[in-house]
């Protein structure tokens, strides 16, 4: 889930790099802000073990907005929607609605990542299924769950950001497409949650939609404030 942003655009910094500036987009290893080349890389286990975190803390905000009724930006909103109109199973949708973009990060992003992000989109689409069964919320208030899912939702794809991984999604494809076609990526990323909230007022009731915009207005606050040049870039 790539979760995915309302961020500003990218733009270029004073030596011509690629500064993408969109809370959501891919690592900066990938999106083209460079990482300090002299920083030591992340061991296996430092990998794993901030994979595994990432897991835990992403997919508990995504069960909190599925418990509160509420969805968010990017595919994850996406499988969401799927799954309140459908009824179908939001980690399968999550899955599958992502397939098409690990073409294009395999391409842009290269193994590595690619196979993080797989990894992650599935580990966070199976566990946000089984968390129901192990946790039990008997209620939940809307706005709560928007600022909290938003919150952890956040803080999950920092973390996988920081190990070189991302949720997936548009995200992707909307850097792909402003190194391909100059297309600004905050635009796009804009763009389609922008009609993904149009197209949930069919699904949702507009104040599920209200707070769904609040949990994803707090998600990329705690992406915005926590993941920005210059400071820590995990490699």
């Amino acid at each position: 889930m790539s979760l995915e942003s309302h961020g500003p655009a990218p733009c270029d910094d004073a030596d011509g790099h690629l500064v993408t500036a969109g809370p959501l987009t891919p690592p900066p290893d990938s999106a083209g802000t460079t990482a300090d080349e002299t920083a030591l890389r992340h061991s296996i286990a430092e990998d794993v073990q901030g994979m595994v975190l990432a897991t835990m803390v992403a997919s508990l905000g995504l069960a909190i907005f599925a418990k509160g009724g509420l969805m968010i930006g990017g595919m994850a909103g996406m499988a969401f929607l799927l799954h309140y109109a459908m009824g179908w199973n939001f980690g399968l949708v999550f899955v599958l609605v992502n397939l098409p973009f690990y073409w294009v990060a395999l391409r842009r992003m290269g193994w590595e990542f690619t196979l993080k992000t797989f990894a992650a989109v599935t580990a966070c689409g199976v566990l946000t299924d089984l968390l129901p069964r192990w946790i039990d919320f008997s209620h939940i208030n809307p706005l709560y769950s928007a600022i909290v899912g938003g919150a952890l939702s956040g803080l999950g794809i920092l973390f996988f950001i920081r190990h070189r991984a991302s949720l997936g999604g548009i995200g992707i494809l909307a850097v792909y497409l402003q190194r391909t076609r100059g297309w600004s990526a905050g635009k796009v990323q804009m763009s389609y949650d922008a009609c993904l909230m149009v197209a949930a007022f069919f699904v949702l009731s507009p104040s599920k939609v209200l707070y769904s915009a609040i949990g994803a207005v707090v998600l990329s606050l705690v992406l915005m404030f926590n993941h920005r040049p210059g400071r820590y870039m995990g490699v």
